[in-house]
């Protein structure tokens, strides 16, 4: 499952201190951009009502499916399929370590919101689908992804300094387990110059999927939006080449409703490129979109390029372009 809240803690704080010292160098219009993206983006989940507690609710669910997803594929595979795919021993290793990591990433979590006197989340039944290695490993690339956007996206929303921080440290960890999988799988460990942050909303509808039921108590108050699935050019587990412009087709019930798609993505104007939809035609592939690119079926098109929960009919689901 996805984790939350990352880089954007980083740069918020670096927003504030370029602020308090102004005789020191300002923050480029670039960062600006993304720090402002990575605020408008979740002014709809601030109005949730959000608390501190919440978003550590929220981080710990992503941190207990991503720490099960580790477990469950380590104990189905073993190391030869691992190493079959051209891993090598140390890779191995490392991979490994990435669940010995999530691990880590729940005690601190579940001390944190203990230590504030809530009952913290309990782990769900999970359901991911993979068959093989290769699928593993293709899945943890999709999930380190959203675990970074997710970090990112929620760091606007948290009031605490002491836990904005500590967000942060495990933001950094989490971005190195993504570069880490993208190398082992033979493509860019950098593909873009920025992350992308996503609100709560979404984070949860990537994750939504993988989870089949949920202990009492440890159901969040965030629900889904519906499912978006890409029919055409058939879906690839690793990166896609796909040329500006592209027709893409897709499928969800809530496809009826929607007018335009939404691109998500850190080289996007504004957050978000936008494409007229139709259901039975689809859309076409946005322009200069690289990387991690989160596609959600949408109402409407703002000229602002900012994705709001308001307008979001469908998705998100992950693309991962060359």
């Amino acid at each position: 499952m996805p984790s939350i809240m990352k880089i954007a803690g980083a740069v918020a704080g670096f927003a504030a201190v370029a602020c308090a010292l102004p005789a020191q160098p300002k923050l480029t219009s670039r960062q600006n951009h993304i720090y402002s993206l990575a605020k408008r983006q979740n002014a709809a989940a601030a109005a949730l009502g959000l608390a501190d507690v919440d978003i550590l609710q929220f981080a710990l669910t992503l941190e207990w499916l991503e720490a099960s997803f580790y477990q469950q594929g380590f104990a189905q595979f073993g190391d030869d399929q691992f190493l079959a795919l051209g891993l090598n021993e140390v890779q191995l290793a490392d991979l490994k370590g990435i669940g010995a990591s999530e691990n880590a990433h729940v005690g601190f979590l579940q001390s944190s919101i203990a230590q504030a006197g809530v009952q913290p989340v309990q782990p769900c039944q999970y359901n991911f689908g993979f068959t093989d290695a290769a699928g593993m490993v293709a899945t943890a690339s999709v999930l380190e992804s959203v675990g970074v956007s997710a970090y990112l996206g929620a760091a606007p929303l948290v009031s605490d300094a002491k836990i904005l921080s500590a967000a942060g440290s495990i933001l950094t960890i989490e971005a190195r387990h993504q570069s880490f999988i993208r190398v082992a799988s033979g493509v860019a460990a950098s593909p873009s110059p920025f992350d992308t942050p996503l609100g709560p909303k979404a984070v949860f509808s990537l994750a939504a999927p993988f989870i089949t039921s949920c202990p009492a108590g440890s159901n969040l108050i965030l629900t889904a939006f519906p499912t978006l699935k890409l029919t055409s050019p058939a879906p690839a587990a690793g990166v896609m080449a796909l040329a500006q412009g592209t027709m893409l087709s897709f499928e969800s019930e809530a496809a009826s409703g929607a007018a335009f798609c939404g691109f998500t993505n850190s080289a996007a104007p504004g957050g978000t490129a936008f494409s007229p939809f139709d259901p039975a035609q689809g859309c076409a592939l946005a322009p200069n979109l690289a990387g991690t690119v989160y596609v959600t079926l949408t109402s409407a098109a703002p000229t602002d390029g900012v994705l709001t929960d308001d307008i979001t009919v469908a998705g998100p689901m992950v693309m991962n372009l060359s």
